[in-house]
């Protein structure tokens, strides 16, 4: 089998031998069936390639999937956000008594002292 590929210092239009290349490089000559296997598999990686490079290229789309995105996380803020206000509600109401109580008192011993100044 031959190619007409052209290597550097070869002379213009010269023949290379596939075998022989093989040979020189130290690779075995491949199969159809390997190469078609290759072939299919560049193929594959190529279009991953194409693929990713429209996807980037697709701005409006990036830009809804972008948008898409941070609401899905503000939807979660907001499920958090008020689990947070629900928790504290209850331990609020838990310790509102003792609160009030705790606040008489100080207000009561404010007042004393307030008044013994007073009449001092």
């Amino acid at each position: 089998m031959t190619h007409d590929v052209r290597r550097a210092g070869a002379p213009s239009g010269a023949h290379v031998d596939a075998g022989a290349e093989a040979a020189a490089t130290g690779r075995g000559a491949k199969g159809p069936d390997e190469l078609r296997r290759e072939i299919e598999r560049t193929r594959h990686e190529l279009g991953d390639t194409v693929e990713e490079l429209a996807g980037k290229m697709d701005v409006k789309a990036r830009a809804r999937a972008r948008a898409d995105d941070l609401r899905d996380r503000a939807g979660a803020m907001t499920v958090q956000m008020r689990s947070s206000a629900a928790h504290a509600g209850e331990v609020g109401a838990r310790y509102r008594k003792p609160a009030v109580i705790a606040g008489a008192v100080v207000a009561v011993v404010a007042g004393a002292v307030m008044v013994r100044r007073h009449r001092c």
